[in-house]
């Protein structure tokens, strides 16, 4: 599996981008099958930093009802990923 096919997006709302400016952590979403070693492997071949840490969250599919329709969204993982102190990569401009 390819780095590419391990990070599929970055993740950008208010809490990512509050944890990105505090805690130099930024949040990916990442195939089903990844862990954490092939996580921070692929984050060094994408974007050339060696992370700090990886956490991994599985998150389960909630109900949403439209109408009278009752949907669920996908279930995907999260990588949480902490980088160096001034070694924050920029997702905005990618």
């Amino acid at each position: 599996m390819s780095a590419r096919d391990i990070i599929i997006r970055p993740i950008v709302t208010e809490q990512t981008t509050m944890l990105a400016n505090e805690q130099n952590k930024i949040t990916f979403e990442v195939a089903k099958t990844a862990n954490k070693i092939s996580v921070a492997q692929a984050i060094r071949e994408i974007y050339d930093v060696k992370p700090i840490s990886v956490n991994i969250i599985n998150t389960k599919p909630k109900k949403k009802r439209f109408g009278r329709y009752i949907t669920k969204t996908k279930a995907i993982k999260k990588a949480i990923v902490k980088f160096p102190e001034g070694q924050l990569i920029d997702i905005y401009n990618q």
